[in-house]
């Protein structure tokens, strides 16, 4: 029950465009307090918390929530009632966000390696006054890395696979998705949202 309570459910605003994801146990919440709808995949038709019990009963497949008086398939997509904005959260500057723009890839060699195997090198050495911020960081392999020692790239004479920016991840729907994305979300995510690769 709490695995299934954790799972994942596309948030929709009232124009039905993607703006977050939820636990399945927050959508219900929201459901229940009147502020969201459950979204059918198959025809679209939405339920409040009662109708969506009575549509559970008739219905023949997909995960369940069970409790002492009535079943409950589980929710892939709600869109809410009143929300008609997009939420908008800032990518936090982390080592993961850095791995997850970059790809597991270095940029200098173009080599997708384990993430072990990669280091996050300052294109202007901190040694020269370069910053630890999105513009100046690159995933490098220890060989490249080593290579570039403490010179730009440039001085160096390696070239970047593309020119480190500050990912906009947060522009959609605040987080990336990755595979967490269900079939039944996927028209209301663009594709290119949640690919690995970013471009500029």
């Amino acid at each position: 029950m709490v695995g299934v309570l954790a799972d994942k459910v596309l948030v929709l605003n009232r124009s039905w465009a993607a703006v977050n994801v939820a636990s399945v146990r927050r959508a219900l919440t929201l459901v229940y307090a009147d502020l969201a709808r459950i979204v059918n995949p198959q025809d679209y038709s939405t339920y409040d918390f009662e109708s969506w019990i009575e549509a559970s009963e008739a219905a023949k497949s997909g995960k369940r929530i069970k409790s002492a008086n009535f079943e409950l398939c589980v929710p892939e997509i709600i869109v809410l009632t009143g929300y008609n904005g997009l939420y908008s959260q800032e990518v936090r500057f982390s080592r993961r966000n850095i791995f997850e723009r970059d790809g597991n890839t270095c940029q200098f060699c173009h080599r997708k390696f384990d993430r072990s195997e990669l280091t996050i090198d300052h294109l202007i050495p901190r040694s020269r006054g370069g910053k630890t911020t999105w513009e100046n960081v690159a995933l490098a392999c220890v060989r490249c890395n080593t290579r570039k020692g403490s010179r730009t790239p440039e001085e160096a004479g390696m070239r970047l696979l593309k020119k480190p920016v500050k990912p906009q991840w947060a522009t959609r729907i605040g987080l990336k998705i990755g595979r967490r994305c269900k079939r039944s979300w996927e028209q209301f995510i663009e594709e290119a949202y949640w690919e690995v690769e970013l471009k500029e």
